[in-house]
């Protein structure tokens, strides 16, 4: 059927015609000619003058009209040959030959050149020509089909499929011997190009899902007309899973590049990245992340606010060595009605609103690193059953989508409040406390990090000069042990701040007493007329002995030889004043 649509206009009469004819002259006898075209096995024979001008045409039809009384064999041909004659030059083409034939209602075309017979056109002849072209077009035409990228389908207005190529095949699994000439409805209901054929108005790049769930294909489909006949439709299907995996790809290379940039504006803006302390307990906690660091065990960072989760789980992350990124989420930042979507993803159109492109969660962003689940304690219930399926199953599914992926992501999570206790009250699953708590790091806060205070003060000194462009200033000693004597309630994240604000005010290179901010003052104040001694000497001199125990015990981390030696007292004495003031 298409090789019809696609017979050439332009072959000429000189590469078609045939030059098996014969000639007469008109003094030749009729029973001569009959004997020619008999001998020569032809239906025609032109008659020409003594120039070889054609003159006539006698054809068997014309003889057989004759009636047989008045046919003498002997007679010349001139007698009853048609005069009437129309011929055609060699250089036009076949279909205007055709043309010709029809409206003249003749079954052949003498081809003249300058009145001399040079070849014929006979219906039969043209017949057997456009059969031979036809032949040979369908078969280009089918190399062609078979090697289009998308699949093809054609069918006629019955519904009837007369092409169905090769990616056709692949695509939907079905061979072409088995659908050609057949319904396409019986093999597939619910096609696109089914509604086409009723329709007859054509659709493009509509999105499709084939019978394999593994597959994403773009249709489009037109009705076909030929001088304003309609005679089928036809359909190209185009396999778009690779293109969608790389823009899925793309979309995650892009996400990544994002999430990146972000993270380098941290940390050209923070040295959160590096701890910074050497207090006993900071070092215990640290030692004991290194050592679960490589390890694929959930941790759960307790600590109060400020004390620098982010940061602890950050250097885990590091000293982890996996290869994906670290992603930190504020788990009371996001509205609940967004969890899902935020942490699984979603597909293009699955809500309103959603991205046409669709977006990747926090669990693909960070597949093969790890997922730090910051203020986790406001993790909604119904969330928190999602996260525990995610962390026993190790997969996710997309919201609006169908298909699983699986992912590799390690679990770091933190609060400031008693998972424990909430887990016991029933407003945190305690299943998902157990999953989450397999290893439990402690940060110590700010007050009980002994001479850690001091190290960060210089620090956030030179971060902060740095930031605001400004020569690193002179301390004063007594500025320095306000801020020790201050009990940091806000942890390193207070402190941080409070060294900003002593750094933008200072004048003259100098960060005097007068720039600590009030609150800080009148804490200290209060916290140092508590400890005034009493005027009874001896009680005076008793509670500077125990204050003093205490605090070279504080320092020495709990080790009593260390203490003893810093009290320059025999470790018996240490223990016997111990015992006698209950500490």
């Amino acid at each position: 059927m298409i090789a019809l649509f696609l017979i050439p206009k332009t072959t000429l009469v000189k590469d078609a015609m045939s030059k098996d004819f014969i000639m007469v002259y008109e003094e030749d006898k009729l029973k001569l000619c009959l004997e020619e075209m008999l001998k020569n096995n032809l239906t025609d024979i032109f008659v020409i003058d003594e120039n070889k001008n054609i003159r006539g045409l006698l054809t068997l039809t014309d003889i057989a009209k004759i009636k047989i009384k008045k046919l003498n064999e002997y007679l010349p041909i001139k007698n009853f040959m048609s005069k009437e004659i129309v011929t055609v030059t060699k250089d036009i083409s076949l279909l205007e030959c055709r043309n010709i034939m029809i409206k003249n209602k003749i079954a052949r075309l003498p081809v003249v050149e300058n009145r001399s017979l040079i070849g014929v056109i006979r219906v039969e002849q043209l017949r057997d020509y456009f059969y031979m072209k036809m032949e040979e077009l369908g078969g280009k035409l089918n190399h062609i089909i078979n090697h289009i990228y998308e699949a093809v389908c054609v069918v006629d207005k019955e519904g009837i499929v007369v092409i169905w190529n090769k990616n056709s095949e692949k695509l939907y699994k079905v061979l072409a011997k088995d659908i050609i000439g057949k319904k396409l409805k019986d093999f597939f209901p619910k096609a696109i190009l089914l509604k086409v054929l009723e329709t007859r108005m054509g659709v493009a790049d509509v999105y499709h899902c084939p019978p394999r769930k593994d597959t994403d294909v773009v249709v489009s489909a037109h009705p076909i007309f030929i001088d304003g006949e309609f005679v089928g439709a036809v359909s190209t299907d185009r396999d778009i899973t690779q293109v969608k995996k790389l823009s899925y790809q793309l979309e995650k290379a892009n996400s990544t590049l994002k999430f990146l940039e972000n993270e380098v504006k941290k940390f050209s803006s923070s040295n959160f990245g590096n701890i910074i302390g050497k207090s006993q307990k900071l070092i215990k906690t640290i030692e004991t992340a290194r050592q679960v660091a490589k390890t694929n065990a959930s941790i759960l960072i307790l600590g109060e606010s400020g004390t620098g989760k982010e940061v602890f789980a950050r250097a885990i992350h590091d000293y982890s060595q996996r290869e994906g990124l670290f992603v930190p989420v504020n788990c009371s930042a996001i509205p609940s009605e967004l969890f899902e979507s935020e942490f699984f993803g979603y597909e293009a159109g699955a809500f309103t609103g959603a991205s046409k492109k669709g977006k990747i969660g926090i669990f693909e962003l960070a597949n093969n690193g790890t997922v730090f689940l910051d203020e986790i304690a406001d993790l909604p219930m119904h969330m928190q059953a999602k996260l525990l399926r995610v962390l026993q199953e190790k997969e996710i599914r997309r919201v609006g989508g169908e298909k699983t992926i699986n992912i590799n992501v390690r679990i770091i999570s933190a609060t400031n409040k008693n998972l424990k206790k909430m887990s016991e009250e029933e407003t945190f699953r305690e299943d998902l406390y157990y999953r989450l708590n397999v290893v439990e790091l402690s940060l110590p806060p700010l007050r009980e990090r002994d001479g850690d205070i001091v190290l960060l003060i210089h620090n956030f000194l030179k971060e902060m000069c740095e930031q605001n462009n400004k020569k690193i200033p002179q301390i004063e000693r007594e500025v320095i042990d306000i801020l020790q004597n201050y009990e940091w309630r806000g942890n390193i994240r207070e402190l941080k701040n409070t060294i900003e604000h002593l750094v933008v005010l200072s004048k003259d290179d100098t960060i005097t007493k007068e720039l600590v901010p009030n609150y800080i003052m009148e804490k200290v104040n209060k916290k140092i007329k508590k400890e005034e001694y009493p005027m009874d000497l001896n009680k005076a001199v008793l509670k500077v002995e125990i204050d003093t125990i205490k605090r070279a015990l504080k320092i020495s981390g709990g080790n009593k030889a260390k203490a003893a030696k810093l009290l320059n007292i025999p470790r018996s004495t240490l223990y016997y004043k111990m015992d006698l003031y209950k500490i």
